[in-house]
């Protein structure tokens, strides 16, 4: 289960971005008083959690009424995942776990306009972001219904949105601290573990599909 756990952890770590969410809600607050930013990022990272467990939880039993076989799962989050790491490594502005440039606008528009942003942009894209729920689906299928594994992915992702909702209630201190060269390093770390994950993930789904099999008879 402590193996799950941390890559659960690492998983949910990297597709999350808990440190790249903290600065973003520090730009989208400069002029929000203390107490009501606490309150914004308590609901974000609510809504974000129920998003998220909602998709580990049920995710992969969806899928497999759709007749989606974990293998395929398997191989096409592994996908998901994978160009979502090069587009972490390599820092491309334009990627899948970010906002795009509509959204962006949209965004600065609704902090300006002191518009409730804990649903729309933090919860949704930037915490609970297509990547991360590409992972819990993911994660919880490599859990192969073992009962403590599901635990592990739990676990793991319960200490992410901790780590996440901590860092936003102290964003201000966190974006004066992090300069823009220690957020990117700390982006192309996390986007190598996740390479490495999504590649695994891969392995997994085309030996579980029977394809080398039928390929080598």
């Amino acid at each position: 289960m402590l193996e799950i756990a941390l890559a659960s952890f690492a998983t949910f770590f990297a597709t999350v971005g808990p440190v790249e969410a903290a600065i973003l809600f520090a730009t989208f607050t400069t002029d929000m008083a203390r107490s009501k930013r606490n309150e914004v990022a308590l609901r974000a990272v609510f809504i974000a959690s129920l998003i998220l467990f909602g998709f580990t939880l049920f995710g992969q039993p969806l899928l497999a009424r759709l007749g989606v076989s974990i293998a395929a799962l398997q191989t096409a989050g592994g996908a998901v995942l994978g160009l979502i790491a090069l587009d972490m490594i390599f820092g491309r502005p334009e990627s899948g776990f970010k906002l795009t440039v509509p959204e962006g606008k949209e965004a600065q528009q609704q902090a300006q306009d002191h518009h409730d942003i804990a649903v729309f942009p933090m919860a949704t894209p930037l915490i609970a972001g297509p990547g991360a729920m590409s992972g819990g689906i993911l994660l919880a299928a490599n859990s192969e219904a073992d009962p403590l594994l599901l635990i592990g992915v739990l676990i793991g992702l319960g200490a992410v949105m901790a780590m996440t909702l901590g860092l936003l209630l102290i964003a201000p201190e966190v974006s004066a601290a992090m300069g823009v060269t220690a957020e990117r390093v700390l982006m192309r770390v996390a986007g190598l573990l996740l390479s490495a994950i999504a590649v695994q993930a891969m392995f997994d789904g085309i030996s579980g599909s029977g394809i080398l099999k039928a390929v080598g008879q």
